[in-house]
């Protein structure tokens, strides 16, 4: 454990790290100093505050060396599988099996910010027709173009229907540009009509049992689909495996955020924690050292609660935070400015559910995959999120816009409104672009001005 925790840059990281170096501190395969990712090209890294522990050195390792481990992978014969859009489903599935790997290609959509928009990958889709009045996810298109980012996946998937309809719209012109992708469609979710058989899902929303069999039957097309690439059989024994797999990453995290949220002082800042939510949806293309970097970080967070020890004063303003962010700084901003975060919702709470492990391992994944807040209505997911809001004791909510994200047109006004009818809580909302330098000062006037807000109201 850090003897005490505090936030330090990358150039004291690299400092401290070529000091365990000579001592002869044991460090994973992928493990050294943050430095060279910024000498790489990943500048953004040069402005950040890290968690000085040891565990958030391996966890921003770990996120940093996910190309070469794919890259890896594929020498090592494995198959690569980019899996689009769903945030969370078809990993299970694929890794199941033991020759493929999945990844999100969308996760380009951060390659903007932590390289200081230097990468080309913006320009690239302005060319093809995808301009800034798409989400960032665009940069996935220019990712694609130069094959710099990631390898190209021997198999592609999205899910299409009721998902964001900018990542439809990209999805589909990167097929025009000769990727093939294998689509399978995940319907609305509504409220069961009257008498009609329902299912409850995880999370606790319900949805018509016809909508269970029917995604069930797509995913049924992507274990075909996945057995041929793979040329091994993923029967449901095989696949409750792979659940039981997942659902022990999703019960560190569980305890994690647990106790990130809800200890004074908080253990654990808000940029580390981002990035430990995020291992939930792919694993960062390794499943069980996924779980390794989890473990430590759990185990530091418990040690530093038992000692009473971490960061944020004991009245730093308790904030909710929906969306992530384009832009990391942020959550270095938010903590600058008297916050800390209590509680999240970053787009994907289905994958942080625990899968259902009492049903036909196909229908549980079809259950996990209508539970996602974003093929419902913005109602539904504001519903969880108050439900969330009051596990953790939040004062506040941050709605986060990504910029030219059509989901985001009108959800931060249907979840403000009913936060503050069932909470009666403030709520911001900020716009994040991939580099927030030229709003900085206004992030920080509108940041500290609800900070101030929460402070005020405890002493009415």
């Amino acid at each position: 454990m850090s003897e005490t925790p505090r936030q330090i840059t990358l150039q004291e990281w690299d400092r401290q790290v070529e000091f365990w170096q000579a001592a002869g501190v044991p460090q994973p395969a992928y493990g050294g100093p943050l430095g060279r990712h910024a000498a790489d090209g990943d500048t953004r890294l040069l402005q950040l505050r890290y968690d000085n522990s040891r565990a958030a050195l391996r966890l921003w390792n770990f996120l940093l060396t996910e190309e070469d481990r794919l890259r890896a992978a594929r020498e090592a014969g494995r198959k690569l599988v980019g899996t689009m859009k769903d945030l969370g489903t078809v990993p299970v599935l694929a890794y199941s099996l033991d020759n493929l790997v999945a990844f999100y290609p969308d996760g380009a959509w951060w390659i903007p910010c932590v390289m200081e928009v230097n990468s080309g990958l913006l320009q690239i889709a302005d060319s093809l027709g995808v301009d800034e009045s798409f989400c960032p996810v665009r940069a996935m298109l220019g990712a694609f173009v130069t094959g710099a980012h990631f390898p190209i996946p021997d198999l592609l998937t999205c899910s299409v229907g009721a998902t964001c309809d900018d990542f439809s719209a990209i999805a589909q012109r990167l097929s025009g540009l000769g990727h093939p992708i294998l689509w399978w469609e995940i319907p609305h979710r509504r409220i069961p009509d009257p008498g009609e058989e329902a299912t409850e899902l995880p999370g606790g929303f319900s949805a018509p049992a016809s909508l269970v069999r029917f995604v069930r039957s797509e995913l049924e097309r992507l274990r075909r689909a996945l057995e041929e690439l793979s040329g091994q059989t993923l029967d449901d024994d095989t696949l409750r495996r792979g659940i039981v797999q997942a659902n022990h990453v999703r019960a560190l995290l569980a305890r994690l955020r647990d106790l990130a949220f809800t200890a004074t002082p908080c253990p654990m800042p808000a940029l580390e924690m981002l990035i430990a939510e995020m291992l939930a949806i792919h694993f960062c293309s390794d499943q069980d050292e996924t779980i390794v970097v989890l473990q430590e970080l759990l185990g530091e967070v418990t040690l530093r609660v038992a000692a009473g020890t971490g960061y944020s004063p004991a009245d730093a303003a308790r904030i909710f935070w929906v969306n992530p962010v384009a832009d990391l700084q942020v959550m270095n901003l938010l903590e600058d400015c008297g916050g800390r975060i209590c509680g999240t919702e970053y787009l994907f709470a289905h994958a942080l559910d625990p899968i259902p492990e009492t049903v036909p391992p196909l229908e549980a994944l079809a259950q996990m995959a209508l539970a996602d807040p974003m093929v419902g209505s913005t109602t539904d997911r504001a519903t969880r999120i108050v439900a969330e809001i009051r596990r953790f004791g939040a004062e506040a909510v941050i709605v986060s816009r990504i910029p030219g994200a059509s989901h985001c047109a009108l959800e931060g006004e249907i979840i403000g409104e009913l936060v503050r009818a069932e909470c009666g809580l403030p709520v911001l909302e900020i716009e994040v672009p991939p580099l927030t330098d030229a709003l900085r000062p206004t992030l920080s006037t509108r940041l500290q001005a609800l900070v101030e807000t929460v402070k005020n109201r405890r002493n009415r």
